[in-house]
């Protein structure tokens, strides 16, 4: 455990996850059950809305964000730059891409994180790519979940929960390196993916805080190539005896809604929440409605 800080409602800190100094925050009593929100690609945890957590908390939940291996102020996995088309077209071929890591070793950054705070089993959360990380979880280690709940994302099939084609070059498209353009490029692409929820003003500080804190574009590349390296989870999330609460935006076009269906589909007795005007976003006016699911869902295991 390496050094610790007061930073509004959140205790920050770094603990060793995995072999990786993974950087973390939480709300709340610790006495409490515990809620670990996994962020999405290239997603560092202060995109976990502050307030969000602050509710969960006050609802009687130990709450804990964390930077993903590769993103924000956790480890960087060494490798340098990743062919991510290539990696692509050999997975979508059959084959079996050579990256630095998968999603089950991100998961395993996630249990490990729970080892470092002695917690023997916890709430899972994820959005998008960290949905997929929480199903991997739920996967190595059912026993230490006690519920699943998966956001805006899914099962690893090659032909669900695919992008649009207006939005599928954002995943490839070289990143901005000048801070400017890095922030207005952000603001394009949550214009595409948050139709009807875009709040131009709260991309712009996200953005810029995410910039300022840790901008690192190999980081998303890697992350992305184990996302496409990782495989189908269908049969493995059929084995699944979990309490599963799916959430999906009819207007996702990042990752298509059927990604969150097939989602539902696959885990037995999974429940599926649909919002008509929900995009590939976490929109502050639905903030309230994601708060009462996730407790009532946590509430019925």
């Amino acid at each position: 455990m390496l050094g610790v800080e007061q930073v509004s409602l959140a205790l920050v800190t770094i603990a060793l996850a995995n072999g990786l100094e993974i950087k973390y925050e939480t709300f709340g009593n610790p006495e409490d059950p515990p809620v670990l929100l996994i962020m999405g690609l290239g997603g560092q945890l202060i995109a976990w809305d502050l307030d969000f957590c602050g509710a969960l908390a006050d609802r009687g939940y130990f709450v804990i964000r964390f930077d993903n291996r590769d993103a924000g102020l956790s480890e960087k996995i060494p490798g340098g730059k990743i062919d991510v088309l290539g990696v692509l077209l050999l997975a979508v071929s059959g084959g079996t891409p050579e990256v630095p890591y998968f999603l089950s070793d991100m998961a395993r950054d996630g249990l490990g994180l729970l080892d470092a705070l002695e917690i023997e089993s916890t709430h899972l959360v994820g959005v998008s790519m960290g949905g997929m990380i929480a199903q991997s979880m739920a996967i190595l280690s059912p026993k230490r979940t006690r519920t699943l709940t998966s956001i805006m994302s899914t099962t690893g099939d090659p032909g669900v929960g695919l992008p649009s084609a207006s939005v599928s070059s954002l995943l490839f498209r070289p990143p901005l390196a000048d801070r400017s353009d890095s922030i207005e490029d952000a603001v394009e692409a949550a214009r595409l993916t948050s139709p009807v929820y875009f709040d131009e003003e709260e991309i712009r500080q996200l953005a810029a805080a995410s910039y300022d804190r840790s901008f690192y574009p190999e980081g998303t590349g890697r992350q992305l190539a184990a996302i496409l390296a990782s495989g189908d989870r269908s049969e493995q999330l059929q084995a699944l005896d979990v309490p599963t609460l799916v959430i999906h935006g009819r207007r996702d076009s990042l990752v298509n809604f059927d990604g969150g269906e097939a989602t539902a589909r696959a885990i037995p007795n999974a429940r599926l929440v649909a919002f008509d005007d929900m995009g590939h976003d976490l929109p502050r006016p639905l903030m309230g409605e994601f708060v009462e699911l996730l407790a009532g869902h946590f509430q019925s295991c």
